[in-house]
């Protein structure tokens, strides 16, 4: 996949596109796992597939901090490209992104899919809904991310400096994104009702970074969003369970289209 790069309101955008069809914009996760899931959809949609600003490799201006600051980054991005009823998807802390993008404007957009969201507050204050992923080790967050992980561990001695340096970026950026109040908008819980948009809200049964039932709850904030679980499958479905978060993608676009 070749990468272009888009100046959006002087911010630099590194994406790759892939496919044709109907646009989608691919919002990832924010984790270091490569994955083949822009080639999957590329064989049914026009996926635009950006690295959010600071991982990847991609640079960060110092304004760009915040969740928010993504969301108008992207409202930009389809803008600028002209894209128009765009079916827009985002995976874990792409997401919470994708939920942002949509209580703010869905004039561009024609279907919203989160996958393993970040981003709400479901329970009181003092009960954590999503686990601290910065302050255990490498070992408990790949249980808390795979229904299976020795199939996902990353050999980091065997890794080039090159990915290295972009798998330590990665962390970093995640951290700040995600960090205060952590990786969630104390707001957005109440601004879901905003949302217009067909919805899909799907989740690994075996996430354990961020439980199904939490899942319940985002997709019970949305009018008329339907939600869904993919049994043997933990936080990133993309990379453990792709044909069938593949199947559940393109089946709920084609009959929100068909509406």
């Amino acid at each position: 996949m070749n990468l272009e790069k888009l100046n959006v309101r002087g911010v630099e955008v590194q994406f790759v596109r892939e496919g044709g069809g109907r646009p989608l914009l691919l919002l990832d996760s924010g984790f270091s796992f490569e994955h083949d899931f822009v080639s999957r959809l590329a064989r049914h949609f026009d996926v635009i597939a950006p690295s959010h600003p600071g991982f990847m490799g991609s640079p960060r201006p110092g304004d760009i901090d915040s969740i928010d600051d993504l969301a108008y980054l992207y409202l930009d991005m389809m803008r600028q490209l002209g894209l128009r009823e765009v079916t827009l998807a985002g995976f874990s802390m792409g997401g919470w992104i994708a939920a942002e993008i949509a209580i703010r404007s869905s004039d561009r957009l024609s279907q919203l899919v989160l996958v393993d969201s970040f981003g709400i507050k479901v329970s009181d204050r003092e009960t954590p809904d999503i686990a601290d992923m910065f302050a255990i080790g490498e070992e408990d967050l790949m249980r808390l991310l795979f229904h299976e992980p020795q199939k996902f561990k990353i050999d980091m001695n065997g890794l080039s400096e090159e990915r290295l340096a972009i798998v330590a970026q990665n962390r970093a950026a995640l951290a700040l994104f995600n960090w205060e109040p952590y990786a969630h908008n104390p707001k957005l819980l109440n601004w879901l009702g905003r949302i217009d948009i067909p919805t899909l809200v799907v989740w690994g049964q075996n996430d354990g970074l961020v439980k199904a039932d939490y899942g319940r709850k985002f997709a019970a904030a949305i009018p008329g969003a339907k939600f869904e679980t993919i049994a043997n499958c933990g936080h990133l479905p993309h990379l453990e369970c792709p044909e069938i978060l593949l199947q559940h993608v393109t089946t709920f676009a084609a009959k929100a289209r068909n509406r």
